[in-house]
C-alpha cells in the first residue's frame, strides 16, 4: 500500500501536467491567429496653420477615421489602444512622430467605428 506522500505526490504531479498541458494549448490557440486589421485615415481639412512666434509651426487637421479592429479581439483580448502618428522629416530631424489622436477600444462590439475629428493633440513641429 503506498503512503500519504506517495499519493499526494502523484496527485500533485498529474495536476501540474493538465496546467502545463492546458497553458500549451492556451499558447497554441493564441499564437495561431492571424489578426488582419483594417483601417482607413482621410485628412479632410487643414483647419489652420499657424507660425507661432517662436519659430515653431502648428496645424489643426479634420480627420476621417474608419477601422475594422474584429480579428486583433481573441480570448486573450480585453482592450485595444489605437492611435495615429504623423511621421514626417525635418532640417533638424531625420524623424519626427507625433501622436494626432488614440482610443482604447473596451470589447469586440466597439471594434468596428467611424470617427469624424480634429486631432486630440497639438500638432506642432519644433525648428528651434
Amino acid at each position: 500500500m503506498h503512503s500519504f506522500a506517495y499519493r499526494a505526490n502523484a496527485l500533485f504531479t498529474f495536476g501540474v501536467t493538465i496546467l502545463a498541458i492546458m497553458c500549451v494549448m492556451a499558447s497554441l490557440s493564441d499564437n495561431l491567429n492571424t489578426p488582419s486589421p483594417q483601417a482607413q485615415i482621410e485628412v479632410l481639412n487643414i483647419n489652420w496653420f499657424q507660425r507661432q512666434p517662436n519659430g515653431n509651426d502648428e496645424v489643426s487637421l479634420t480627420l476621417n477615421i474608419s477601422a475594422d479592429l474584429h480579428s486583433l479581439f481573441t480570448w486573450n483580448t480585453k482592450q485595444v489602444f489605437v492611435f495615429v502618428a504623423a511621421e514626417y522629416e525635418s532640417k533638424k530631424n531625420a524623424l519626427n512622430q507625433v501622436s494626432l489622436w488614440d482610443a482604447i477600444i473596451p470589447s469586440k462590439e466597439h471594434a468596428m467605428f467611424w470617427i469624424h475629428t480634429a486631432n486630440k493633440y497639438n500638432f506642432v513641429d519644433q525648428e528651434m
